[in-house]
């Protein structure tokens, strides 16, 4: 996969004919996933390169700021699922107030002369455009070869980003890696923290969101991997008496999940904060590259009155969700 980024001053590419699909592919959920498979078939019969199109920041993000719907996917996660799925280049074009400004001929002219777009692949309500000027039927006269997807249904429903985010909010773990075609996760490095967590014996790491907010947020209990190396590894060689608790993945440690902005702290400014608590474990995993998946939901973020009361709150959240691992010797959705 080679990864290309658009704006709307960008050169003529020199790339061979492509098969384009287009959108913002928040979640890479399986009606993406269909239309990959869709797109990868179009390019196999027609002996075109794979391209999908991406948004960065995504539209509503640039329209609407911290308003906006919160993202299933980083940037970075997006890249990781579609590059999964065998796409050969990701473009991923720049929404800024010039790209906004792009008339639907505009938009077709890039398409055409800097990804080399012979055939498109979208979906059955595309638009595009200055005021959503372009449509499948405006880019079938200006020259290209259009197939339509029709949506894709599950349980009786469009799966769709938005019903994803709904199901992750309302703490339905199970639906939501139904619809996703996988477990729900977020993926980020290890950064410094104010360590209060460790004041009150229950150290945790601070992961980096990479999104204005995160679509859930509560108590979880979670598996993390490190993306480049044995989590469970790196903790016993930090110290051997303390291994923490090995989660599903052998190389990976189960641990207590927090995803809010911990409103009994006080704070300045707020911030939405993903921390892990590893009951049993003494190791320094800063800069690590992790990947947080959310297995079961505990309950939603508390206000506690004092350090005192959190501290006993997370000690009972611990407690349960270590209970859970016991009572769940294997796990699936």
């Amino acid at each position: 996969m080679k990864l290309l980024r658009l704006n709307a001053l960008t050169p003529r590419t020199e790339l061979a004919k492509t098969a384009v699909t287009i959108g913002n592919f928040d979640g890479v959920h399986l009606g993406h996933q269909v239309m990959i498979r869709q797109l990868k078939a179009v390019a196999e019969q027609h002996q075109l390169k794979t391209v999908v199109m991406i948004f960065e920041p995504q539209p509503l993000e640039f329209f609407k700021g911290y308003e906006a719907p919160p993202r299933i996917s980083s940037l970075r996660e997006k890249v990781e699922y579609l590059t999964e799925l065998g796409v050969d280049y990701i473009a991923v074009a720049k929404f800024d107030e010039r790209f906004r400004s792009l008339s639907a001929e505009e938009f077709a002219t890039i398409l055409k002369d800097k990804l080399n777009a012979d055939h498109l692949v979208l979906g059955d309500d595309f638009h595009f455009g200055k005021n959503r000027q372009g449509n499948s039927e405006f880019l079938r006269e200006f020259g290209f070869e259009v197939s339509n997807l029709d949506t894709v249904v599950l349980d009786g429903e469009r799966v769709s980003s938005t019903r994803i985010r709904q199901r992750l909010q309302a703490g339905d773990l199970a639906q939501a890696a139904k619809l996703l075609g996988r477990p729900y996760s977020i993926s980020g490095r290890v950064q410094y923290g104010d360590q209060i967590g460790r004041t009150i014996d229950f150290p945790t790491i601070n992961v980096r969101l990479n999104r204005h907010k995160p679509c859930l947020h509560g108590i979880y209990g979670v598996e993390v991997v490190c993306e480049t190396e044995s989590l469970k590894a790196r903790v016993q060689a930090a110290d051997a008496s303390k291994t923490g608790i090995t989660g599903y993945n052998p190389t990976a440690l189960f641990g207590a999940g927090h995803v809010g902005t911990r409103p009994a702290i006080q704070q300045a400014d707020p911030e939405w904060r993903l921390e892990v608590h590893f009951p049993d474990v003494s190791a320094n995993l800063y800069g690590l590259l992790m990947r947080v998946t959310f297995l079961t939901y505990l309950h939603g973020e508390k206000n506690y009155p004092s350090l005192e009361a959190l501290k006993a709150g997370i000690d009972d959240d611990v407690e349960k969700l270590l209970e859970f691992r016991r009572n769940h010797p294997t796990f699936s959705f």
